[in-house]
């Protein structure tokens, strides 16, 4: 069974930085894009960031570069996303997604197939 674990949410305060995990299991994702997305309340999900299977080729959401970095250790299974300079704006709930065909590249929501339970991230004073 494949699963998306997502951790590292958490109460952050405004300027700081925050490191959030996603660990997957039942299969080995090397070869697969994987991305982030948030939701906040009362708001659509909406993208953050997207990493290639080849980790040098990566993808932002509108406002999103140089806010964010996005990384994976495959050795681990593992992807990472690097909120940086925490803003109130960047409260929500963050997922983790991967999409099911390998060597493929998810350019809607509607594209990935597999979704972690997400972490939520709030931001204070």
């Amino acid at each position: 069974q494949v699963q998306l674990r997502e951790s590292g949410g958490g109460l952050v305060q405004a300027g700081e930085s925050l490191k959030l995990s996603c660990e997957a299991s039942g299969r080995d994702f090397s070869q697969s894009a994987m991305g982030w997305f948030r939701q906040a309340p009362g708001k659509k999900r909406e993208f953050v960031a997207r990493i290639g299977w080849f980790t040098e080729i990566t993808s932002f959401g509108d406002s999103m570069e140089g806010r964010v970095t996005i990384s994976r250790d495959n050795s681990k299974n593992t992807l990472y996303l690097q909120l940086h300079n925490v803003q109130f704006e960047d409260a929500g709930v963050y997922y983790c997604a991967a999409p099911r065909r390998e060597y493929f590249t998810p350019l809607t929501r509607e594209e990935y197939d597999y979704w972690g339970q997400g972490t939520q991230v709030t931001v204070s004073s």
